[in-house]
Parts: structure tokens; sequence; C-alpha cells
């Protein structure tokens, strides 16, 4: 089949920079606005963040930034890389402290800087910042926002701490400096159907979000989402039904948006519930596998903007 299925990450970069680039992951020693309150944080969250793979934040940012990037140019042979700041909500800073560290991850070989962080912590001055950074340094800019999911009940459920519109105005003002914006989706929340995932996907298209980060739930251990599951207060999804989510999502994708991921990755030992006890490149492979098999793509379904019944009068 010569159609592409999806629009791969590492493709995409391949083409932008003209070689593979590589993540650097930083991790700075801070939090996020909803884990300081009474509530305690997004319940999925576990006490270390996301940042599974990351180095310790006591570490400068040019030590963990130098390490990682000897450690993939050995195994790799890479010569370019993007600043990764992964873990927690990484504008969730004071505005001085944030122009420091963002212009320190801009060593030798870094042609980007991500930042990942929330939709309620996106302001105009730090987008200045990065703007500054970007015409000083010479350097792309790629904003991470954690949405999960389009169903503003179930971002009560999982106490996001934010609702639908703070992520649509992030991404207004985000668009206004023509930042990249890579959006995290996942896609077997208990409480969503196939519904939502389509919802979703359209949203995403009609906002011209540029990258997705599709994740698979997975339950960290010594979190409020983990008292639930062995609570049995929810179910989870069969692994065949979030493959065929994936695929419905693609599906209704704008077929330009790149697809960092199609699954989460976690340690064994840190969950106690993560894909189905099967290998995230076995997930990956079943659903590239399926859509093949059944001749769908991304942007099959991509049909539904810019008025589309009036094409039904306009033939």
């Amino acid at each position: 089949m010569n159609q592409i299925i999806y629009q791969s990450y590492s493709q995409f970069l391949k083409n932008k920079y003209k070689e593979k680039v590589y993540k650097l992951p930083i991790n700075l020693p801070l939090t996020c606005p909803n884990r300081i309150n009474e509530s305690g944080g997004c319940y999925f969250c576990s006490e270390i963040g996301t940042g599974f793979e990351s180095l310790s934040n006591t570490l400068s940012i040019n030590k963990q930034l130098e390490t990682n990037k000897e450690l993939i140019q050995k195994k790799y042979k890479a010569k370019k890389f993007i600043a990764y700041f992964q873990n927690y909500t990484n504008t969730y800073i004071d505005i001085k402290s944030f122009e420091k560290v963002v212009n320190e991850a801009v060593i030798k070989d870094v042609v980007e800087i991500a930042i990942s962080t929330r939709p309620d912590c996106i302001r105009e001055d730090y987008l200045k910042v990065l703007d500054n950074l970007r015409r000083s340094k010479g350097v792309n800019i790629t904003i991470e926002l954690g949405l999960q999911s389009v169903n503003y009940h179930t971002l009560q459920k999982i106490n996001r701490g934010h609702t639908l519109a703070e992520f649509i105005d992030a991404v207004i003002r985000i668009k206004k400096y023509n930042f990249e914006i890579c959006t995290h989706m996942i896609l077997n929340l208990p409480w969503d159907n196939e519904i939502d995932v389509i919802e979703g996907a359209k949203l995403l298209s009609a906002l011209e979000i540029n990258q997705v980060k599709i994740h698979s739930l997975y339950i960290a251990n010594n979190t409020k989402l983990e008292k639930q599951y062995l609570l049995k207060e929810f179910d989870i999804i069969s692994k065949e039904e979030y493959e065929d989510r994936v695929i419905v999502f693609l599906e209704y994708l704008d077929p330009k948006i790149v697809i960092q991921r199609l699954v989460s990755r976690a340690p064994k030992d840190e969950t106690v519930f993560c894909n189905w006890n099967t290998s995230w490149w076995l997930i990956k492979e079943s659903i590239e596998e399926k859509m093949i098999n059944t001749n769908t793509y991304q942007g099959r379904l991509y049909n539904y903007l810019n008025g589309h019944q009036l094409k039904k009068i306009n033939q």
C-alpha cells in the first residue's frame, strides 16, 4: 500500500532537519499548580510525574543535557537534538527563572526547545520569552500541552484542574507566535467513549494543532487512580478496543498533524497496570498492521470542516 498510514514524528523531524534528531529530557525541580492545592493533582500522575527516563533534577541543566547527549551520540551517531523540558509543568515558575532555564538549554547542536506544560499555565510574557529566544538563538519552539480528553466531565473526574476553555485559550495565544503545538491525549480513559475520541480528533484538527502525542492510560503506583482501580471503581477497555480507538482517532484527524506517539511507555515496577502486560512496540505494530489490512489511514474521514454541508448544494 502506497498510502502513508499516518504522519510519523521521526520522519517529520528528518524532513525538517535533514537528519535524525533526538530529544534530550530536562527535569527541573518544580511541580504543578494542580499538585499544591487540597485536591492533590491529577489522579493519574505519580509523585515523580511522568519523567521516568529523566536524570535527577538535582543536576544542572547543562549536566543533564551533556550526559544524555553523549549517550545518544554513541548509540545513534546523532548530531542534532531537542532540549525537552519534560516533567511536571515547566512554565509554572517565575518569569525570570523561566527565562534563565530556557536560555541555558541552548547548548551546541540543540536545534529546538520543547516545553511541556498545562493549558492554564500559558501567559503572554512567557511566550514572549520563548519568542525572544527563538529570534536570538535561532532555535525552533514547540509547546506540549496536556489535554488528555475533550470531555469536560472526564477532565473533572481525573481532577485535571482546568476545562476545555483553558486549552482553547492557550492554543489561540500560542498560535499568535507561530510556535509548534503538540497536544497530549489519553484515548482509553474509563469515562470516555468512541464519540469522545472522535470529537477530540475533530477539535484538534479545527484548532490546527501541529502534533499529537497519543497515550494509553497506565496506572501509576501510589496515585488516586490506583486506589480507584484496586477498588474496581472503573473498567479499562481491552487492548483491541484501544487499538481501534487509536485508528478511528487517526481517521478523523487532519492528515497534516504529526503523530509523536501511539501508545504510552512506563516502567513495570512503577505501575499496577500498563498496556495490558504487552510491550508498547507490539501494540504500535498491531495498530499499524490493522490500518494496512483495512486499507485505512490518517485523515480518511477528515471531511467535516469548512462548512462541509454546503458541498451538497454546490455540486
